[in-house]
């Protein structure tokens, strides 16, 4: 009898602690093999290392909670707990807009000291007035064209392309700046409207075009490295309010100390990918950076003319890069 009260208490205590163990939803739309994927499952490894038994971040990738969008209006609802959203934020706040101007950020250590400068003060706040606290920046990449028609060397090469787009209106406006016709469409819907040719193109960092196998519909990609983009740890401002100050410390803290990882394997994935895009068969080709350098002005004026304080962070952001 003894024994079996024994018995009884063990489980349940072991009943209990699974019990009392939180399970936290972290969604992005990244497929296999992605950076996006590989870096919300290396965060979702240390924190659940360092929170054990009381919360266990589980990774939903592919879309499988929706789109940018609709990841983004979850966290908000409070029916998800992560998201590591892109280009899709200047949807929510026009600062962001920043990263959608081409060519304005150089280089990985360039992106930190515009984050040190910039970004904690003057863009985080504006996503936190719409309900998504960000507590760390990763990253999507340098984004670069694909397309079926031929190669893109210029601009110009770009006109009467149709283009598909991620979310965020500045980058619409740039590719119609460079004479393309760019559609803003989700992530999951690409690979299937190139193989069918309801788009002719496309433009990602190499994790992107790589995982999702664009180069299996695609004839041609060209380097045109015209926007770094990066990317962010998205919470919603409400339910992370709600979890104890000692658990938002680990979580924040290790979204932030996984940018390292997430940099050294962005810069190591750039080579290998690129190699393995060219092995599969798609043709490559260096694009004229200056002739798209010359055509974005335009962006950037109308930029800076339709969002407040954009051009002081434009401004800063270039004196960083010197």
């Amino acid at each position: 009898m003894k024994l079996r009260i024994l018995l009884f208490s063990l489980l349940g205590a072991a009943a209990g602690t699974c019990l009392a163990q939180t399970e936290l939803k972290f969604g992005h739309v990244g497929e296999p093999g992605s950076l996006i994927g590989a870096s919300a499952d290396e965060f979702a490894r240390r924190a659940n290392a360092r929170l054990a038994g009381r919360y266990k971040v589980v990774v939903f990738g592919s879309s499988q909670l929706g789109g940018d969008k609709e990841l983004l209006q979850k966290l908000k609802l409070g029916t998800i707990d992560f998201a590591e959203p892109s280009t899709v934020m200047s949807s929510e706040a026009d600062i962001f807009g920043v990263f959608e101007m081409p060519y304005l950020v150089k280089s990985r250590e360039h992106m930190k000291k515009i984050e040190n400068d910039l970004f904690w003060s003057k863009m985080a706040p504006e996503a936190e007035k719409k309900g998504l606290k960000l507590i760390a920046v990763w990253e999507n990449g340098y984004r670069h064209i694909t397309n079926s028609k031929h190669p893109i060397n210029t601009p110009a090469d770009l006109k009467g392309i149709k283009l598909r787009v991620p979310e965020g209106k500045w980058r619409v406006k740039m590719f119609q700046a460079y004479g393309a016709n760019p559609s803003p469409m989700r992530f999951s819907e690409v690979f299937t409207a190139l193989q069918t040719g309801v788009m002719d193109g496309q433009e990602n960092p190499f994790a992107q075009i790589a995982s999702a196998k664009f180069y299996e519909v695609q004839k041609y990609l060209s380097l045109t490295g015209h926007v770094y983009t990066p990317s962010y740890v998205a919470v919603g401002a409400k339910k992370w309010a709600a979890l104890p100050a000692d658990a938002r410390k680990i979580f924040e803290d290790t979204a932030k100390e996984t940018q390292a990882w997430v940099y050294e394997k962005a810069a190591r994935d750039d080579e290998e990918l690129l190699a393995k895009m060219k092995t599969a068969g798609i043709q490559v080709n260096n694009a004229n950076k200056d002739a798209f350098i010359a055509a974005s002005r335009p962006v950037y004026e109308e930029y800076s003319r339709e969002v407040s304080g954009a051009k002081e962070v434009i401004d800063r952001a270039i004196a960083l890069g010197k």
